[in-house]
């Protein structure tokens, strides 16, 4: 698999509840993460993802576009926790080791109501 395959099916298992599955497969030793808002180490973010699966188990996540550059992969998706909620527009930066993602950046913006523009944010 390339690293934008591995990039895309982690985050995919991920988000549909199969985060022990893909922190299984495709995560290397000392990874770490940058997600303020969670301790930075494996397993907090693996259980951090699940207990999400939990409490919104109708989630939509849909990859807009995938970009590599030397060991970086970088995601643009849109995450809704809901079918009916407008959800957020993501980016993950994942860095690989070898074919293990070893270190992960997520930033996200919410989608307004009404953006001002017209191009929309995928």
């Amino acid at each position: 698999m390339t690293k934008k395959e591995i990039a895309r099916d982690f985050l995919k298992l991920a988000a549909n509840g199969h985060s022990h599955e893909a922190f299984r497969l495709y995560v290397g030793e000392k990874f770490k993460h940058h997600n303020a808002y969670f301790k930075g180490d494996a397993d907090t973010l693996m259980l951090a993802m699940e207990e999400s699966t939990r409490t919104n188990p109708n989630k939509v996540f849909k990859i807009h576009h995938i970009l590599e550059d030397g060991d970086l992969v970088a995601v643009h998706s849109h995450l809704k926790q809901t079918p009916v909620d407008l959800g957020f527009a993501v980016v993950h930066i994942l860095k690989f080791k070898a074919d293990k993602i070893v270190e992960l950046w997520d930033l996200g913006q919410p989608i307004p109501k009404e953006p001002i523009n017209e191009n929309g944010m995928f």
